[in-house]
């Protein structure tokens, strides 16, 4: 069983800055396949970015693409998104998910991901 805490979620003014985090309890955490999904209200939840277990492969959702970076600490059990020039179309719960997968691969499913923390609001005021 993993757990996920994800925290650093606010309010920031658009074209700002924020960095949210996720600790892990896996004992293998460097095996794991790393995510950042998000939730905006009424809608579903949507894949934002994911990292590789080794860390050396990411992906990123195109809306986010240049703005969002995605890293890990495998020392540390956690992972971060780095959130720049926000807009207020960011403005969601954003989760961080888990998934056993030691072979470089980043999935882009909600469905691909077994473990999901309870999640960390974001929102962008314009």
């Amino acid at each position: 069983q993993v757990q996920l805490v994800e925290s650093g979620g606010g309010l920031v003014q658009a074209g700002g800055s924020l960095r949210v985090s996720c600790a892990a309890s896996a004992r293998t955490f460097s095996s794991y396949l790393m995510g950042w999904f998000r939730q905006a209200l009424g809608k579903e939840r949507e894949f934002v970015a994911g990292v590789s277990s080794s860390g050396t492969k990411s992906r990123y959702t195109d809306s986010v693409k240049g703005r969002f970076t995605i890293s890990r600490d495998n020392a540390k059990n956690t992972v971060y998104l780095q959130m720049n020039s926000l807009k207020p179309e960011d403005t969601a719960v954003y989760y961080c998910a888990a998934d056993y997968n030691p072979y470089g691969l980043v999935r882009t499913d909600t469905y691909e991901y077994e473990y999901w923390g309870q999640g960390t609001q974001v929102t962008v005021s314009s």
